[in-house]
């Protein structure tokens, strides 16, 4: 089969053996999405060498529970070994033996086909189109953010960047009600942003009167710099939420979030099932994220246009 893979520092194409894990499900992956850390794995970050991709739709081409075959499905991408204490509470994300698909200790889903643990495996309804599905996967992180924290009507919430998770982010605040402005570099994500009813301004434009507004800041900028301006926006016993995946270290000024008593909460991965609940709902608006579509065989391509500033979605089809 083809596979779009990152090995010794050089992306390509290559003809690789169809996936096989023992007792796993085989999927056919239909859709595709490149995500930031595709594109932060081929500068370094994780140190995973093989298949990139974990955002997809598929279809079950075989599988050991037999009701699955014939499925179309989306997928959890932390694989647990499935009997430590966090497995068994359900918590496969945080176990510490787990594989990632496209990430860590697994091949990715920028291929015709891929493997995971039949129990990672959800089913998508018939009126969301492959172009729907393919999100569930971000659109999980940015549902995380309200599993871990109470952001309810009349919150004041700033989200910093107008990226692909961004934008997937304040379309699933605004369900919550939230007094909810989003701070971007980029005037055409912003309005898109907009049609998401919410409030709006360049990153330019802030001045002192923002610092110190908001009960909670969700940093999304992916940039050193947007943790900074969180810590400029969020009020005093305020939260800050991070998202940003950052390469390397970061520097802080940690004593004013020790005199702020500034709380901060690292978010990533999400139950697709609230996602697909969303969708299923056609509660989000994905409108306009999606920036082109490549086919796999044109994989190095894609990634490169993924790459440019300010591109959103891209997405990869088999």
């Amino acid at each position: 089969m083809k596979a779009l893979r990152f090995e010794s520092g050089r992306l390509h194409l290559a003809e690789v053996p169809s996936p096989h894990r023992p007792d796993e499900a085989l999927v056919r992956v239909s859709l595709a999405g490149v995500c930031s850390t595709d594109l932060h794995i081929i500068q370094g970050y994780a140190g995973h060498s093989g298949t990139l991709g974990h955002e997809f739709v598929g279809v079950v081409e075989s599988s050991p529970w037999a009701g699955q075959v014939g499925q179309r499905v989306v997928g959890e991408i932390n694989a647990g070994c499935g009997v430590c204490a966090l497995c068994l509470a359900d918590d496969s994300r945080h176990c510490p033996d787990r594989t990632v698909l496209g990430i860590h200790g697994r091949d990715g889903a920028f291929a015709e086909y891929l493997t995971l643990p039949a129990r990672n495996l959800l089913p998508v309804r018939d009126w969301i189109s492959d172009r729907e599905a393919v999100f569930a996967e971000p659109l999980a992180a940015a549902c995380q953010i309200l599993d871990q924290v109470s952001i309810g009507n009349g919150d004041r919430v700033a989200v910093i960047g107008d990226g692909k998770l961004a934008q997937l982010i304040v379309r699933v605040l605004v369900t919550v009600g939230c007094d909810l402005t989003l701070f971007g570099k980029h005037t055409d994500k912003l309005q898109l942003a907009r049609i998401a009813s919410t409030r709006t301004f360049l990153t330019a434009e802030i001045d002192k009167s923002a610092h110190r507004q908001f009960d909670f800041v969700v940093e999304a900028s992916g940039a050193e710099s947007g943790l900074q301006m969180a810590i400029n926006l969020v009020r005093p016993r305020g939260t800050i939420i991070l998202k940003s995946t950052f390469h390397g270290s970061v520097s802080v000024e940690a004593w004013r979030l020790v005199v702020n008593e500034v709380s901060i909460v690292g978010s990533r991965c999400g139950r697709l099932s609230r996602a697909l609940d969303l969708l299923e709902a056609r509660a989000i608006d994905l409108e306009g994220l999606i920036a082109d579509e490549f086919p796999l065989a044109d994989g190095v391509t894609a990634i490169a246009v993924a790459s440019q500033p300010g591109v959103l979605k891209v997405l990869l089809r088999p």
